[in-house]
């Protein structure tokens, strides 16, 4: 599992969405309801907060990001879009829900409007020229209306319903995209867009919504005129050692293995499309469950945290469950309810790494991987310590349809992880990888078995009973502290835990396998612990081929049906 704090957005996301190749297509959903035919549709508009905004160039790393304060409303009902795929080998397809009172009515987009799960693609036209009136950029962004901007009249719902990112997995399955009735979102691109080199001036951006989206949504030609002012800054502009964090990152070390925090960029946007990561101003919502795969991947890099000891044949498994984890006298039995159905996706974010320290001159194969929960109930696991204690007695929970709780099993243990970058309880035995040869016997295992549990991406939301606002999407919530006495890890159901191997002992040693075709194979409940709906979807498999030579490695990773992503 990969998790940030919440932190501006990083200009290396943008290869995030610029390797994520699927084909869209024609949406097939049918009318709910045929008399809803003439539903109104909610009024769409855009809007300027301002008609001036300044923007700031940091002298040490030039560029702005284009936040002009232009904004989505919706009113007479929310702007709501179901975006939706039956499999890897079928295209995205996307309808927007019309709800009117306790009906609603599903209007099919066309054929090829959505490409992935990142948004609304060139949604908006913006145009800026400078003072002496020469063009100096006209580009089109895309619009994510999952970042609930803020609200626009005093009656509108107090809070949105809707998710607060859209979902970069490569993987994704299904996902809401809204702006709720009454509240405005951002139309800026946020970390999907390049920040833009401009010199310090004066200019005028034009900002406009394109004529597919006006069509198909019925909005007026009014775009919005804001006089810019570029400003030159400095990060010493910030106070003593402010250059040293802006330019390396407050959080050097982050999570190993899940992640590390990257680095600030100055003058980004605190909203836009895609995930808003605030710092702690202005009317935006909590950081959402993830940061795209290939930012983890990189952070780690920068990163590279962990003991570096490296156990990639399996050694590391999780203790038997002890008399002492066993059912108390008394103690209900499973219960005869719906319970998780946690399910594997195809690993992703797969590249060849080179041992540091004392795995020097060892190749290893990194990759990302995603076990999540199609529900229809949440995995709920409880760690018990007992005084002295090292180890913690985990239990699976379950619930009624009312929330009740009605019985709980033992499924193994939480153990304390002392390692810097760690420092939290992990449940063992949640998923285990492997990477098979072309028979698909295993080659190798990775030495990573033991996991914090996080929502840390938003998989499937419109699956029943998904949570669109899961609670624990950091570690340093979710995890617990050395001196807890008992730990909560939730996986909400429509969330997914990533977690990168990208450090030895948790990647793959490949350094004595023969060149050839390989699977990556990820494994939820390997050890069939877990009380699930199904235990026949846990296993996710993903063709690699490996070439080179030592200390020189490579790897190929073929698309996985239409999904185009290593």
């Amino acid at each position: 599992m990969t998790r940030f704090p919440q932190a501006r957005p990083w200009r290396s996301v943008i290869a995030a969405a610029a390797a994520i190749t699927v084909t869209a297509g024609v949406a097939v959903a049918a009318p709910d309801d045929d008399t809803a035919q003439d539903a109104p549709a909610p009024k769409l508009s855009l809007i300027a907060a301002s008609n001036e905004v300044t923007l700031d160039s940091y002298k040490e790393s030039p560029g702005v990001y284009l936040d002009l304060g232009t904004y989505i409303t919706a009113e007479n009902g929310p702007l709501e879009l179901k975006v939706t795929r039956k499999s890897y080998k079928d295209p995205v397809v996307a309808a927007q829900i019309i709800r009117f009172g306790t009906k609603k009515h599903t209007k099919t987009l066309p054929a090829r409007l959505v490409r992935n799960f990142a948004g609304l693609p060139d949604f908006a036209q913006v145009t800026l020229t400078d003072a002496a009136g020469r063009k100096v950029l006209d580009k089109k962004e895309a619009f994510c209306p999952n970042n609930a901007s803020g609200r626009i009249r005093p009656d509108a719902p107090a809070k949105s319903k809707y998710p607060e990112s859209c979902p970069v997995n490569p993987f994704t399955l299904g996902s809401v995209w809204g702006v709720e009735n009454g509240w405005a979102s951002n139309t800026y691109a946020g970390y999907y867009s390049d920040p833009v080199r401009l010199p310090a001036g004066k200019y005028t951006a034009k900002v406009s919504v394109t004529k597919r989206y006006r069509e198909l949504f019925g909005m007026e030609n009014k775009p919005r005129t804001i006089k810019v002012t570029v400003r030159e800054r400095s990060y010493e502009d910030e106070g003593p050692g402010a250059g040293a964090a802006m330019k390396h990152g407050s959080h050097a070390a982050g999570h190993a293995g899940h992640g590390a925090t990257p680095p600030p960029v100055p003058a980004a946007p605190t909203s836009g499309a895609g995930p808003s990561y605030n710092v702690g101003h202005g009317p935006h919502t909590p950081a959402p469950p993830a940061l795209p795969w290939s930012l983890k991947k990189a952070a780690l890099k920068a990163a590279q945290v962990g003991d570096g000891t490296g156990r990639t044949d399996g050694s590391r498994k999780a203790p038997a469950v002890k008399a002492a984890a066993k059912r108390p006298t008394g103690a209900p039995a499973v219960p005869d309810v719906p319970k998780p159905d946690l399910r594997s996706l195809p690993a992703y974010g797969i590249a060849i790494s080179k041992g540091q320290g004392s795995t020097r001159g060892k190749d290893y194969l990194a990759f990302s991987a995603n076990v999540w929960n199609a529900g229809p109930a949440q995995l709920v696991v409880d760690g018990f310590r007992s005084p002295g204690k090292k180890l913690m007695d985990a239990y699976q929970y379950f619930y009624d349809a009312n929330g009740k709780q009605v019985g709980y099993t033992p499924t193994g243990t939480m153990e304390w992880d002392p390692r810097r970058g760690h420092e939290h309880w992990h449940f063992t035995d949640f998923a285990s990888y492997r990477l098979l040869k072309a028979d698909q016997k295993e080659a190798v295992r990775s030495g990573k078995e033991a996991f914090c549990l996080a929502n840390t991406d938003a998989v499937d939301y419109t699956v029943k009973n998904a949570n669109w606002h899961p609670g624990n999407t950091d570690l340093s919530t979710a995890c617990g502290q050395e001196n807890s006495i008992s730990v909560r890890e939730v996986l909400d159901v429509g969330s997914g835990d990533t977690y990168t191997q990208d450090l030895p002992g948790q990647s793959f040693d490949i350094t004595n396998l023969a060149n050839g075709t390989y699977y990556i194979q990820v494994l939820a409940n390997p050890e069939k612990r877990l009380k699930e709906t199904s235990l026949t979807n846990n296993s996710a498999l993903r063709k690699v081929v490996l070439g080179g030579s030592a200390g020189a490695r490579t790897v190929t990773v073929p698309a996985h049906d239409l999904v185009n992503a290593n």
